[in-house]
């Protein structure tokens, strides 16, 4: 998918009728499709638990909480990049504790442009995560290619009498002399020999 087509889930934790209010005119459809707003840490830790969200924007203070561990568990334990909103009084507060852990950390009141911005930050964020994760599975795949590979050279190793550089050798040339990955032949060995 190509980076304008790309639609980002938003969660936004607010209890500000107000910023509610105006959350369409920041986060509008097509780039961010659902807007799901929640009003408390409570319903918000629901959300998380049913839908993987891009971004979580928490607006504070909450009714049931400052927000704060939330958005830093939020951060740790998944992909979403999160935004967090705070007086300007407690910015430099909160500036510390949020930021080591990857929390984008906003004063409010704010503009409409400065939202803007950090929308653009957000999606940087998550798009550079994105091809972490690509990263990341490449090359869990290859790994777990590569012990399938080194499991089915034992089974010809012990099957065959095979030494390991000739059962190497085979699983390699029947994959080129079929033109399929060493994987597949690699699962057929095991298939047959388990």
């Amino acid at each position: 998918m190509k980076f304008k087509e790309q639609v980002y889930s938003v969660l936004v934790v607010s209890a500000s009728e107000k910023f509610n209010q105006v959350l369409p005119e920041i986060f509008s459809v097509p780039s961010f499709s659902p807007v799901s707003i929640v009003s408390n840490v409570s319903a918000a830790k629901r959300a998380i638990t049913e839908h993987d969200y891009d971004f979580l924007v928490v607006n504070s203070p909450l009714p049931d909480d400052s927000g704060v561990l939330f958005a830093i568990d939020t951060v740790s334990g998944s992909n979403t990049v999160v935004l967090f909103l705070v007086r300007a009084e407690q910015y430099d507060d909160l500036y510390g504790k949020l930021a080591e852990h990857g929390v984008f950390l906003m004063q409010k009141p704010a503009s409409k442009a400065a939202f803007q911005t950090a929308s653009g930050w957000l999606i940087s964020a998550r798009e550079r995560l994105r091809k972490t994760e690509k990263k990341t599975l490449s090359i869990e795949e290859k790994m777990n290619e590569i012990r399938l590979v080194n499991r089915a050279k034992w089974l010809l190793i012990s099957e065959l009498k095979m030494t390991e550089p000739d059962a190497h050798r085979y699983i390699e040339k029947q994959a080129m002399d079929r033109c399929v990955g060493k994987r597949q032949i690699a699962e057929e060995i095991i298939k047959t020999y388990s």
